[in-house]
């Protein structure tokens, strides 16, 4: 039986924090919600290169005048980003808990 081939898949996330909770002065942490596949590689260098080009791209663009996700007043941030075999619809799959 042949071995599957590993992908890499380029994809744009909107990007925000989340807050996690009051532990410790409250804790925030990093979701990401799919808005697009952009493409597959089967070179990771390739693959993020792409995406490198893209953040530059999403940056001059819909990016422009967005704040930054660690500021409260954030509505997120698009940003490419490579995943392995498959590009997950969103993240984390599981919200954290402080420990």
């Amino acid at each position: 039986m042949a071995k599957a081939r590993t992908v890499y898949v380029v994809a744009v996330y909107l990007c925000d924090r989340d807050f996690g909770g009051p532990e410790e002065g409250g804790w925030w942490y990093d979701t990401g919600d799919l808005v697009r596949i952009i493409r597959t590689f089967k070179d990771e260098e390739r693959a993020t290169a792409h995406a490198t080009r893209m953040n530059g791209l999403l940056n001059a663009t819909i990016n422009k005048g967005r704040r930054d996700i660690s500021s409260v007043l954030s509505d997120g941030k698009y940003y490419a980003e490579v995943h392995k075999d498959i590009a997950p619809q969103h993240y984390p799959a599981v919200r954290p808990h402080y420990e």
